[in-house]
């Protein structure tokens, strides 16, 4: 029986200055799942971290924003999952994603790191890539010697009122992660909604 996901950690870097750069979709994430459950974050400091429980009728599980730096972000991640014993393969990263479109999201477990330091942290310190991953596209500046200045700026309007929407969607998905349906949420998430058709009066 696979284990469901028992924290989940939103990647951002700290500061007001990086509040609203593309590189904190995963804060984003966070701050609305936690308005949505009404879970509150304390900065704890022996997690490197904003950490907190999720209020939730189901299984139990932890969210975090760590404080650190995001290519720092796996010493916050490998301190709370050591401090209430939760697997690798139980964790989910919630991160902004160059290599998809905004408007789009996809879960996925494993992989590489794609060049996002994050995840990169995050693999060497938990000795294992094995964790979740939901990916919200941000959209790539189509030069590779663009990618640090691009996700360190603000997205347009437009793309933020796609990326807000990815948010609000894939929120939903979190009672079947915490329940091991990944196969059910990945099917929420990244079947398409049918348009009715229109009947003519």
């Amino acid at each position: 029986m696979e284990n469901g996901i028992k924290l989940i950690v939103g990647l951002g870097n700290p500061g007001s200055e990086y509040e609203f750069t593309r590189h904190n979709a995963g804060f984003w994430w966070i701050d609305q799942l936690c308005a949505e459950s009404g879970s509150k974050l304390n900065l704890e400091a022996k997690f490197h971290g904003y950490a907190g429980r999720l209020k939730s009728t189901h299984e139990e599980a932890w969210l975090l924003k760590p404080s650190t730096f995001m290519n720092a972000s796996g010493r916050a991640v490998a301190a709370i999952a050591r401090f209430y014993k939760i697997p690798v393969e139980s964790i989910l990263v919630v991160h902004d994603e160059l290599d998809l479109p905004p408007g789009t999201v996809k879960l996925k477990k494993g992989g590489g790191h794609g060049g996002h330091n994050g995840l990169k942290d995050i693999a060497s310190h938990m000795g294992s890539n094995d964790f979740w991953r939901l990916r919200l596209g941000i959209g790539h500046p189509g030069d590779r010697n663009e990618v640090i200045g691009f996700v360190l700026h603000a997205p347009g309007k437009d793309e933020m009122t796609l990326i807000e929407h990815t948010i609000n969607t894939s929120t939903g998905i979190v009672t079947e992660l915490l329940d091991a349906k990944f196969e059910q949420a990945m099917l929420k998430l990244h079947t398409k909604p049918k348009k009715i058709a229109q009947t003519a009066p």
